[in-house]
């Protein structure tokens, strides 16, 4: 009897848990509207065999319950034609019901429209990056050979084709209303995943070949691209935006953009210009960028050209020193805006990395080096590397050689939202993130403590 109320219970609550759960599909933005019936038919099919089984179980272990003074037993009935040609029939219906319309589905999946437009997204541990047919509406080829600093994309210099490709290197895409857009998407070296839960389509992205997706925007709106594959220890801070726009907006949007042809072309940093502009910054971070405690200002010998540059245009944009508890950078941002162009920017980033990186201070109290490796190994040499030098390919900065109280104030910053909590820190908001990894004082202490013994 016990056994009957309990499955008669679990029927119940799991259908009042269907119905009042707060974890159901997100509004849908593409023409995908079959994917949710389908997988709609397939909650009520198993829906309705899990209610009837259950309920059927619990008739019958209430039904032909052993009962005091009962001469009841039970029959061996090996063979029931009719039996099992009903049971037969019910699961034909139910299997074909389930996968019939899942096969119309990917028949459109495959077949993509004529007129869709490509795009191509690209992932790497742990970041994306996007790129658009320029004016010759033709994609040109690309393979990870051909990454470098200024080639992230890994598009082949050689191909015309490629010499006008609209390149995005942030975490951000825009895509046309009611246009249908084919995504071409390739991965830098693990297996990884697209996915924007209110498109409904997804698509994992394997090394060494382009999978691809459609689908057609149905309407505006800013929305999250996820990766849905383990991709190592940063897999939950792969993220973007991708925002829908009406078509002229999207095309604004995209003559804005960069071509790979001009990213190619940047002229070389003049580093003479750059130590008469690294004037100002002297005054309070050294004129050997050696930095100064008493002014907060951090030492910047021994961190790369490509960070400085991006650090001193957030500070222009407001990225950095705009928060009111950020007092010190505050105090840097009118200091940054007096190298405001590109070529400003690096000029003086060129001079700074010609300067010797002095030795780091050690001020913060000692904590356990071996601990704090375990720490750093599991958690930050991912993005950092475990000599601590940082690397252009997961936009980290070098952490080795760096003064203990700089790397401590920045830790809080990032615990505290001072930092990475801007929607245009396109990559602190990770390290949000992570810092969380050090749970207490100590092993913050700890890590710093290590990476003090990184030179």
């Amino acid at each position: 009897m016990a056994i009957a109320v309990v499955l008669f219970l679990l029927v119940v609550g799991t259908v009042v848990f269907h119905f009042a759960s707060p974890w159901w599909f997100t509004d849908i933005a593409a023409h995908w509207s079959n994917i949710d019936f389908t997988i709609n038919l397939t909650f009520w099919v198993t829906g309705f065999v899990f209610i009837a089984v259950n309920l059927f179980l619990a008739y019958s272990v209430y039904r032909y319950r052993q009962r005091k003074g009962s001469t009841h037993t039970a029959v061996y009935e090996p063979e029931n034609a009719r039996l099992e040609s009903g049971l037969t029939i019910l699961t034909t219906i139910g299997v074909v019901a389930m996968l019939a319309p899942g096969l119309f589905v990917w028949a459109q999946f495959v077949s993509v429209p004529d007129d869709a437009m490509e795009f191509e997204a690209f992932a790497s541990q742990w970041q994306w990056s996007f790129r658009y047919p320029g004016a010759d509406g033709v994609l040109g080829t690309a393979d990870i050979q051909h990454i470098s600093e200024l080639n992230p994309w890994g598009v082949n210099p050689n191909d015309p084709n490629g010499q006008d490709d609209v390149v995005v290197k942030r975490p951000t895409m825009v895509l046309p209303l009611n246009q249908p857009v084919k995504a071409l998407l390739r991965s830098r070296d693990v297996l990884h995943n697209y996915t924007v839960p209110q498109f409904r389509v997804k698509m994992d992205m394997v090394p060494g070949m382009v999978s691809y997706l459609w689908l057609t925007p149905t309407r505006t709106g800013s929305f999250e691209i996820l990766c849905e594959q383990y991709c190592g220890l940063g897999h939950h801070i792969m993220r973007a935006t991708v925002e829908v726009m009406e078509p002229a907006d999207f095309q604004n949007w995209l003559n804005a953009q960069a071509t790979f042809a001009q990213t190619q072309q940047r002229v070389a940093a003049d580093t003479t210009v750059g130590q008469q502009q690294y004037a100002v910054c002297a005054s309070c971070h050294g004129a050997n960028g050696e930095g100064n405690r008493a002014l907060n200002a951090p030492k910047l010998a021994g961190l790369q050209p490509w960070y400085i540059e991006r650090q001193l245009r957030y500070y222009q944009e407001g990225v950095r020193g705009s928060n009111p508890e950020d007092s010190f950078g505050q105090m840097m941002a009118p200091m940054a805006s007096m190298v405001n162009s590109e070529s400003a920017r690096r000029n003086v980033s060129a001079y700074i990395s010609t300067l010797p990186a002095p030795a780091s201070s050690v001020t913060l109290p000692v904590g356990d080096a071996a601990r704090g490796m375990r720490i750093y190994e599991a958690n930050c040499a991912a993005c950092h590397g475990s000599d601590g030098k940082g690397s252009w390919a997961t936009d980290a900065p070098s952490l080795a050689g760096m003064d203990d109280w700089y790397l401590a104030n920045q830790l809080n910053n990032y615990r505290t939202g001072i930092r990475g909590d801007h929607d245009g820190d396109d990559y602190g908001y990770q390290m949000v993130s992570m810092v969380k990894a050090m749970r207490t004082q100590q092993q913050q202490d700890d890590v710093i403590t290590y990476i003090n013994s990184l030179r």
